[in-house]
């Protein structure tokens, strides 16, 4: 009896774009607030809420952002992500599954596949080793440096070629302090991609750079998307960069995600009023006309007067210890409801893919937002 042989398997090609690589469902994260006597004596220890509930999917060829203010737990997502932290609830799968790692093979298995880019370039690298330490570490401890000093070489000069940091040998045997703060940052780049990762975490990359050398960091990180495929959070404050860098925008507040949709649609027509007062904060040319900024609207249609304008910045953001029950943002927000301050908004989804955690854009919504009175 013959036997037919197997077919042999196909060349694998380049992963597709839009391909889902790391995945958040349902994650939280609390920190046990530290005890004192009142704490013993009631046998209760405080945690704070950083991250509550959030759900986000990165894919290939695709720049997610996540926005919000100082404390919003932006940063928090990106350490859950990278698994710096334990989740207290929730699960990550990568590749869909689900992964949770501890210390050891399975978490450098992890980091090959997701990096984290930290905010100060100079606090991530150690001063007193060059460049060629910090990038010669990172191949060899992701099984990349090649099997001999050529090929270390060559795999070194192609990291930095990677961040447009040329000639290579300029740079390999400097010290972090002799770079200016985008050449550091460059560098923190090239580390994380000797791992050749499929998803990149960019915890606020560009805060701590001057101004001017900002969109070259953005673009840099454009070009690898692009190049590679891969997947990047783009965790940040300013919101005109998101709209500039980001295929989709969260926005995030007090812990939880309050909207989200496709970057354009969400920064120029915001639909939560958290994201308007976000989006009113930034400087952006195309609302000014003549001198005099365009009014805003409200879901309704109508235009915002300028004293409740001035309103939406009143208050602070609250306590992740007590946070607020309900919707987190009511205390701050012009139109919150009766509703607003006892039950907590699930997503509505609105056009084009937009949704926003808020009662507003309830289907039918028991009550429209009343003036605030002058004690709030």
């Amino acid at each position: 009896m013959s036997h037919t042989p197997d077919p042999p398997p196909a060349e694998a090609g380049p992963p597709p774009a839009g391909e889902v690589v790391l995945e958040a469902r349902n994650v939280s994260k609390h920190f046990a607030v530290r005890r004192t006597l009142r704490h013993f004596a009631d046998r209760a220890r405080p945690v704070v809420h950083a991250v509550d509930d959030v759900s986000l999917t990165l894919r290939r060829g695709s720049v997610t952002a996540v926005v919000g203010e100082s404390g919003s737990g932006k940063s928090t997502i990106a350490r859950l992500l990278a698994q710096l932290y334990p989740t207290t609830s929730g699960e990550l799968l990568l590749h869909g599954r689900p992964t949770r790692v501890g210390r050891g093979r399975a978490f450098r298995a992890y980091c090959r596949q997701v990096q984290l880019i930290f905010q100060d370039p100079f606090g991530s690298l150690n001063p007193t080793h060059t460049v060629r330490y910090h990038l010669t570490r990172a191949l060899r401890i992701h099984g990349r440096a090649g099997q001999g000093p050529a090929e270390l070489e060559q795999a070194l000069a192609e990291l930095l070629g990677r961040v447009h940091l040329s000639p290579p040998e300029r740079y390999l045997d400097s010290f972090p302090h002799q770079l200016s703060g985008g050449q550091r940052q460059r560098v923190a780049i090239a580390r994380a991609m000797a791992a050749d990762p499929a998803v990149l975490l960019a915890d606020e990359p560009v805060s701590m750079l001057d101004v001017s050398i900002r969109l070259g960091i953005l673009n840099l990180l454009r070009d690898l998307k692009e190049r590679l495929n891969l997947a990047i959070l783009y965790i940040t404050h300013d919101i005109a960069s998101a709209r500039y860098f980001a295929d989709e925008t969260l926005v995030m507040y007090a812990g939880r995600l309050v909207e989200g949709g496709d970057s354009e649609t969400v920064t120029q027509r915001p639909a939560h009023p958290y994201t308007q007062l976000l989006t009113s904060s930034a400087p952006d040319p195309d609302r000014i006309v003549a001198g005099d900024p365009t009014p805003a609207t409200d879901p309704a249609g109508g235009e915002v007067v300028a004293e409740e304008r001035e309103n939406e910045t009143a208050g602070e953001p609250p306590s992740l210890i007590s946070p607020p029950s309900g919707c987190r943002f009511h205390p701050r927000c012009p139109k919150a409801m009766a509703r607003c301050r006892t039950e907590s908004p699930p997503r509505f989804d609105l056009a084009d893919g937009q949704w926003a955690a808020c009662w507003l854009y309830a289907p039918e919504p028991a009550e429209r937002p009343a003036a605030r009175e002058a004690s709030a």
